[in-house]
């Protein structure tokens, strides 16, 4: 007795060949799914820890204690600087970013001209001529009077010949308040 044995057409082969690598693409689908699923939730949490730690970087409520809208605007002298004639009495006026010098610079251009009519309008302890470096800009704030919504305070280096150690104070464009000669300066004659 013969046993035929049939050959698989060329056809049945290619049909088993495709049936063959379909069933090896799902394979593969499923494993990068399951690797893209692992990868889109790795960038959704670092998405979601980006948003909170830039929404913690600005806080919803001012820490400045010295803001005052009612505070008259500043005059000005001959020499184009500030007229200053309080003194302060608080310590932090100025040297803490809870209170700092209040100059807004409303409606100019410069934001750097009120801070410059500010400084120049101060002296030494004992009337000595002081120079000053903007060296930082730092502590944001909430702030209604800018398009982004938020404030920065300005941190300059103050220095008079004879000092001996360079002090620093906290200026602040865009709240108002009253101006005074910070404790430590006088005001220049």
């Amino acid at each position: 007795m013969y046993h035929y044995y049939k050959q698989p057409t060329i056809s049945k082969l290619i049909h088993f060949m495709k049936l063959q690598l379909i069933t090896n693409l799902r394979k593969k689908v499923l494993e990068n799914k399951k690797l893209i699923l692992f990868i889109i939730s790795k960038k959704i949490i670092v998405a979601i820890v980006l948003m909170f730690l830039s929404g913690s970087c600005i806080s919803t409520k001012s820490t400045l204690k010295n803001v005052d809208d009612n505070a008259p605007v500043p005059r000005l002298s001959k020499n184009n600087t500030f007229i200053i004639t309080e003194y302060s009495k608080d310590k932090k006026y100025g040297y803490n970013k809870d209170y700092p010098i209040n100059i807004f610079y409303y409606n100019t251009y410069n934001e750097q001209l009120n801070e410059e009519r500010f400084l120049n309008a101060l002296a030494g302890p004992k009337g000595e001529k002081i120079s000053y470096t903007k060296i930082e800009t730092c502590c944001p704030f909430p702030s209604k009077r800018t398009a982004m919504g938020a404030g920065f305070l300005n941190i300059y280096e103050i220095r008079w010949e004879g000092q001996k150690k360079p002090i620093l104070l906290y200026l602040n464009i865009y709240e108002k308040g009253y101006l005074k000669c910070p404790v430590g300066l006088s005001i220049k004659k």
